[in-house]
């Protein structure tokens, strides 16, 4: 993306950096990062932190750390680690450094204890139910526990023995002393550091002490030089103690945190919670079933990172939460594949045709372009026989009015190819059509026949070319809008998010599709090689997107 501020839209963040930079704040720099818990696999409302951090970055020249939030070592992992990566590479950015809120374990530690010293922390054995009572109301003031005026001394003494292990998990935290009567919650004293004998997957079991997300963020923040800390809107109530805590420590320097609107799209659900539990009951095939909001599943569905992208710089930033379509998200993807995608053929439920006046044995090819609009992108050959398959929707004995496909006595175009006729209807005994007799017209390859109007053009491929496949019908994997609006957001699973077409047939261009490559299966849909199950030999194929909004109001 280009630095001119001339050629992206503007924002209140872009607004706020415009600033600094001419205020020779942060003397002129620009450092941001994505920090994301290692607890799950990154989604769709990632993609929006994601995009908004690293080009924020790109367009003033300054740089974007990618930094994991591994404070809760038992519901983090290596994979998660793993997977964040990739999909930050994937949506085609770069982080100037990568870190760990563990790689700080030690400086954190060594920061809480300057906090006792001053008399800004005191260890506290108060249970986490008395800590909730005592806690107060928006309307009501905090109770200070007992604990809150122990000496220095002692709460050195007892913050070490945390450490040492002494003590079992729960037994003592150590709090924050700021205001119990705060019309801030977040601000009565809250929860810095807490025992958890955990296995942590970087430090293994040298701690048994793990601090806490606000405590941790914003001194990780001052530790790698960020300029502006930009977080979602949930954290706007946060600010004051990530303010509380780099003032009362009176860190070398202070970034400014700026909070965003996530992103709300309709008919998911962005809870790594809930996104967990479908994985873990099955209801889904993995983190990257190409159904789920993952940027994985997003990957294996097709959509593109210039589609992901375009949609999160579409979208906007702003200070209020609100609904995106999931039809925006669509129009985007389809928007990027009409551009990209090759064409091809593929019948996904094959009615057989023999053109009787073929001769036998005879095989012609055409070549067919790759995009009807962009020469550049080539032609593929296309080979054509006595026997072609057509999708079974394309004939009807007793069609509508304004039927434009093959009937009995019509004519139809088999696109790049000839005229045909359909001269007789083969049934089976239960009345079924199986098989029709057409004639070509061998006058009208490449042009129309004279004295006649043939309106429909359909696709096909070549029985003896053509290669088996299957054919992954994905749809939207629930069918309420806010399935977080539900007692039981797995009732809003939609029952035919998937149909598996396994007769499909697909033109022979496509022996070696790669995953990496978007098809356009003309007059079906957007199609990519499934990533994992699809092989040379085996082809499986998911559909990306279908060419045109059938959720559509």
């Amino acid at each position: 993306m280009s630095s001119s501020e001339s050629l992206v839209p503007a924002n209140f963040i872009r607004h706020i950096i415009a600033e600094d930079k001419a205020n020779h704040k942060n003397d002129g720099k620009v450092a941001t990062r994505f920090p994301p818990e290692p607890n799950g696999y990154l989604h769709i409302g990632h993609a929006k932190s994601i995009c908004l951090n690293f080009t924020l970055a790109e367009e003033n020249s300054g740089t974007c750390n990618l930094r994991f939030d591994d404070t809760n070592p038992e519901k983090e992992s290596i994979e998660y680690m793993e997977s964040i990566e990739r999909d930050v590479a994937w949506l085609g950015f770069k982080w100037a450094g990568k870190y760990h809120a563990s790689d700080y374990f030690e400086t954190l530690y060594d920061y809480a204890v300057q906090l006792i010293k001053q008399g800004d922390a005191y260890v506290d054995s108060s249970t986490p139910e008395q800590m909730r009572a005592d806690r107060g109301t928006l309307t009501e003031p905090g109770k200070e526990s007992p604990d809150r005026s122990r000496s220095i001394d002692e709460n050195l003494d007892l913050f070490q023995r945390m450490r040492a292990g002494e003590f079992a998990d729960g037994q003592y935290v150590l709090r924050a002393k700021i205001d119990m009567a705060s019309p801030n919650i977040n601000l009565r004293d809250p929860v810095i550091y807490r025992i958890r004998r955990a296995h942590h997957h970087r430090t293994g079991d040298a701690w048994c002490i793990y601090p806490m997300y606000d405590y941790t963020h914003c001194i990780s923040d001052m530790l790698e030089g960020i300029t502006h800390s930009i977080c979602t809107l949930e954290f706007e109530d946060h600010r004051p103690l990530y303010d509380w805590v780099l003032d009362t420590l009176k860190t070398p320097c202070h970034p400014q945190q700026i909070e965003f609107a996530r992103l709300q799209l309709e008919y998911t659900i962005v809870s790594k919670r809930k996104l967990l539990q479908l994985v873990t009951e099955k209801h889904v095939s993995g983190w990257d079933d190409p159904r789920m909001p993952t940027i994985s599943g997003l990957r294996r569905a097709g959509v593109t990172p210039e589609a992901i992208r375009d949609f999160c710089e579409r979208i906007g930033v702003t200070k209020k939460n609100s609904w995106i379509e999931m039809s925006f998200l669509e129009t985007c993807i389809r928007d990027d594949l009409n551009e990209r995608a090759l064409r091809a053929m593929a019948v996904l439920r094959p009615l057989r045709v023999v053109i009787s006046n073929w001769e036998d044995g005879k095989t012609e090819t055409y070549p067919i372009a790759n995009h009807p609009q962009k020469p550049e992108m080539g032609a593929r050959e296309v080979p054509f026989g006595k026997v072609v398959l057509i999708e079974q929707d394309d004939f009807m004995e007793n069609p509508p009015k304004d039927f434009k496909r093959l009937v009995p006595g019509g004519e139809v175009r088999l696109r790049g190819s000839y005229v045909i006729k359909c001269e007789d209807v083969i049934k089976d005994d239960a009345g079924n059509v199986i098989e029709l007799r057409c004639t070509y017209d061998p006058a009208t390859l490449g042009k129309n026949p004279e004295g006649r109007k043939v309106k429909g053009v359909i696709h096909w491929v070549s029985e003896q070319h053509a290669l088996p496949a299957e054919i992954r019908l994905y749809d939207r994997l629930f069918s309420h809008p806010n399935p977080d609006t539900l007692d039981n957001f797995l009732d809003g699973i939609n029952p035919d998010s998937l149909e598996v077409v396994t007769c499909a047939r697909v033109e022979a261009s496509l022996a070696n599709a790669s995953p990496n490559v978007g098809y356009q299966f003309e007059r079906t849909g957007y199609f990519c090689a499934d990533s994992v199950d699809s092989q040379p030999g085996k082809l499986v194929f998911n559909r990306t997107v279908t060419l045109r909004d059938s959720w559509g109001k």
